[in-house]
């Protein structure tokens, strides 16, 4: 029953050519929350070309800024004394994994910000469609810290010793997570194989449950355009900071022992809890149903025009 049989963390494999699925994972949720931006930003009066021309952009530069923040809380793993070249080799190699989602969304959030000036965008509005889909994108790239068996938590029990047996019951019974979760979260530790909370999962479905309270929010009157990223901030940090303290894998803040998600968690939640107030009293952004039936008005009228 307790084999030590990882799931392979290769899509495709040509010899020449290697597809890791920590990469597809990340790929699936990237496009899947641009075609959902797209179909939301129709409705907004944003279009297609518009968010495909600034996702060429942001996607790449979030992606850059996901590794650099990585990179500069792991300097140690990364610096090779004595040579610029293999130091930049191992920065730029992503396919061992190596990605902080708090650096990509904030390059991701100015990108965003200088891109819809640049096109004279309602900012707010795409930070609508940012934030469900920085959720859904968040949910499946948490499935390629699976596959590469990280972004987990503690040993199942912790000190308390539990047998193998009553660890994998937690998993199978308890949580009745099928055998290819269970089976892959059976890792090598300190002291030997031992089964590890899924905190990749429950990071997941926390996302996934966040993301589908977004969808029912933006279709009721209590919403203003732009509140839907201060939600997100709320969300996803409350859920981030607790499930941050499971994890074995954490970045900390130089030798002070605190976790960087954890911080960055807390400063999010209260960025998030003072966008929605300024939103209301400064910003004082219409509600996000208005928005759309202005928009819906002058696309009926643009029609009537053209049948006329």
């Amino acid at each position: 029953m307790h084999e030590f049989q990882p799931l392979s963390d290769i899509f495709i494999d040509l010899g020449f050519f290697q597809w890791q699925k920590y990469s597809l994972m990340i790929l699936l949720g990237l496009a899947i929350a641009i075609l959902l931006g797209i179909k939301e930003g129709k409705k907004l009066g944003i279009s297609g070309e518009t968010i495909i021309d600034g996702a060429i952009v942001i996607v790449p530069l979030s992606i850059a800024g996901t590794r650099l923040w990585y990179v500069a809380f792991e300097w140690s793993r990364f610096y090779v004394p004595g040579s610029v070249g293999d130091t930049l080799m191992k920065i730029i190699n992503i396919s061992e994994g190596g990605l902080a989602i708090h650096g990509g969304f904030l390059t991701a959030l100015v990108s965003v910000i200088i891109y819809t000036h640049y096109k004279k965008i309602n900012v707010f509005k795409v930070f609508d469609l940012m934030a469900p889909g920085f959720l859904i994108a968040q949910a499946f790239g948490r499935w390629g810290n699976f596959f590469n068996q990280e972004a987990h938590g503690g040993v199942i029990g912790g000190a308390g010793n539990l047998s193998l047996d009553e660890q994998r019951a937690f998993l199978s019974d308890t949580l009745h997570l099928p055998d290819y979760i269970t089976n892959n979260m059976y890792l090598y530790g300190p002291d030997g194989l031992r089964y590890y909370h899924p905190t990749f999962l429950y990071e997941s479905i926390w996302n996934v449950i966040g993301f589908i309270i977004i969808l029912i929010l933006r279709r009721t009157k209590l919403t203003r355009t732009g509140d839907m990223i201060g939600f997100y901030l709320i969300w996803y940090s409350v859920g981030r900071f607790f499930i941050e303290a499971m994890r074995t894998d954490s970045l900390y803040i130089g030798d002070t022992g605190l976790r960087t998600a954890q911080i960055i968690s807390l400063i999010m939640i209260a960025a998030g809890v003072v966008f929605l107030v300024i939103n209301r009293t400064i910003f004082k952004q219409p509600k996000y149903y208005e928005a759309l039936a202005e928009i819906e008005e002058q696309n009926s009228n643009t029609i009537e025009e053209n049948v006329l």
